[in-house]
């Protein structure tokens, strides 16, 4: 019998990835969203809005099957998670959640970062994932789960480009081309280890069954260390065209941009707690990634 994984999502970046590589694997494939976007070829699509907590249960529970795997790829709130335990406690054998490496605090990381640290941020999109995650780290029932904390996440379905101020930019590809300068913060200095969409899917399908992660929190990056500047300037080599920056001094710009200042900062994370529990490993380069990437925009 075909394993069943219902998710969370599925019409968006990661979620939509995830869903097509699941049904590719043999995987039978459920997915939850508001029914405003298309979604994957091949999915059972169940249609509520996660906000409205008696419908989104309504609707699980109308479906006559148990999952072997869970994933929530748009939880971002504690009242998200507690939604998740709540409906699928009896009826999930895995729970994964999607975190974010935005939970660390910028000023307080390792480098290499672990996942074992005291520091976490306190304010914005990085606070609200730590304070969803803790609903589960707090959590003591029987509902087996798992929290992956991804970096910057690239690949066919999400717009080009890694740092402000030109991140998720529709418009990187005519402006690599025109040969206008790209006005990266720090001049693009700070390192990143980018991991593709398909590759985090893969790492998430790769959890089920394992109960090695089970009540565990995992980095989710790709092979690559990098400047983010050497993000662009490979995207500019797929294009034939050559890279022209315009630095941006970091302090004015984030006196500025307060919220942004989990982009500027070294994110780059130790897997090893990934790899000794069995996880396979991101393995795509930066480059090849990138190229898929690049091609299916200019599509």
């Amino acid at each position: 019998m075909n394993n069943k994984l219902l998710i969370i999502g599925g019409s968006g970046f990661l979620s939509g990835t995830l869903a097509r590589i699941a049904v590719s694997q043999g995987y039978q494939t459920w997915t939850i969203t508001r029914g405003q976007q298309p979604i994957p070829t091949g999915v059972n699509a169940l249609i509520a809005d996660r906000h409205d907590q008696e419908a989104f249960a309504k609707v699980v529970a109308a479906v006559p099957e148990n999952w072997d795997l869970v994933v929530d790829c748009i939880a971002f709130t504690p009242a998200d998670i507690q939604q998740d335990i709540d409906v699928f406690e009896n009826r999930a054998a895995h729970l994964v959640f999607a975190s974010t490496d935005f939970v660390y605090e910028t000023t307080q990381r390792q480098f290499p970062q672990t996942e074992d640290t005291d520091y976490y941020v306190k304010e914005g999109y990085g606070a609200q994932k730590r304070l969803a995650e803790l609903e589960l780290l707090q959590y003591a029932g029987p509902l087996p789960w798992t929290i992956l904390r991804p970096t910057h996440i690239y690949g066919p379905g999400s717009g080009l480009g890694c740092l402000p101020t030109h991140s998720r930019d529709e418009q990187l590809i005519a402006r690599l081309r025109s040969g206008e300068d790209l006005e990266l913060v720090g001049g693009g200095h700070f390192l990143q280890q980018p991991i593709l969409a398909a590759d985090l899917a893969l790492m998430i399908l790769d959890l089920h069954g394992n109960a090695k992660t089970y009540g565990q929190v995992f980095n989710a990056a790709g092979p690559d260390v990098v400047e983010s500047r050497r993000y662009y300037e490979i995207v500019a080599k797929i294009l034939k065209t050559s890279l022209q920056v315009a630095e941006i001094p970091v302090g004015p710009y984030l006196a500025e941009n307060p919220t942004l200042k989990p982009f500027l900062c070294h994110r780059f994370y130790d897997l090893s707690a990934a790899q000794s529990c069995g996880i396979s490993l991101p393995s795509t380069s930066l480059e090849t990634g990138l190229r898929a990437h690049v091609a299916s925009l200019a599509e």
